[in-house]
């Protein structure tokens, strides 16, 4: 599998983003995702946001060294499964990276979302590498310059993978907005190094 960081030249987005179309073959990403929907014990988690305690918009399932705290929640710690242990490893090898936790969210359809924010938390480091892996229904990743307002929204599809390096945690804040239109299930994956303790 190629580099995550050797793709085709996209002008169209910014330094730090990198986006492949169909980074998974298609019959992987298919049987991917009826395993990872099925088998990984999905849950809302409570956040406080402006003030306000809230669930969060999706699902969610955590793996890594120590809980991850984030917005006033806490995501507990589960166990790599076989997929996501797949998954992972070619994620490690394209991007030369040795990730050892992920984020997996599942959203149920276009009514959930994630609000902007910046993958900036300090177990991460400053610069963190981020192979965000999507496999289901194609939703839009929008990402707006903190300074700049400059703003793209990127299509994520069955199978893509967007790479986010360099200054893109710092300068850009990114979401994923509610869609009306999408009526199908969409899994996530923020394969990420955690640093702490390390």
């Amino acid at each position: 599998m190629e580099s995550l960081f050797d793709l085709e030249d996209q002008p169209s987005l910014p330094a730090g983003f990198r986006h492949h179309h169909q980074w998974l073959a298609s019959h992987d990403a298919d049987r991917l995702l009826a395993a990872l929907t099925a088998t990984l014990a999905w849950a809302q988690r409570p956040l406080v946001i402006g003030g306000r305690h809230v669930m969060t918009p999706r699902l969610t399932y955590w793996v890594g060294p120590e809980p991850f705290r984030y917005s006033g929640g806490i995501e507990p710690v589960h166990e790599w499964t076989t997929e996501l242990n797949e998954i992972r490893a070619q994620a490690t090898r394209a991007a030369g990276v040795e990730f050892n936790s992920v984020l997996a969210n599942l959203y149920r359809d276009g009514s959930d979302s994630m609000g902007a924010h910046r993958d900036d938390e300090p177990e991460f480091g400053a610069r963190p590498v981020i192979a965000s892996v999507n496999l289901g229904a194609t939703r839009d990743f929008a990402i707006k310059h903190d300074i700049t307002g400059e703003r793209h929204v990127i299509a994520l599809g069955h199978g893509d993978v967007l790479v986010m390096s360099g200054r893109s945690q710092l300068d850009w804040s990114h979401s994923v907005p509610k869609r009306a239109r999408v009526t199908q299930p969409r899994i996530n994956l923020t394969f990420r190094q955690w640093k702490s303790g390390n």
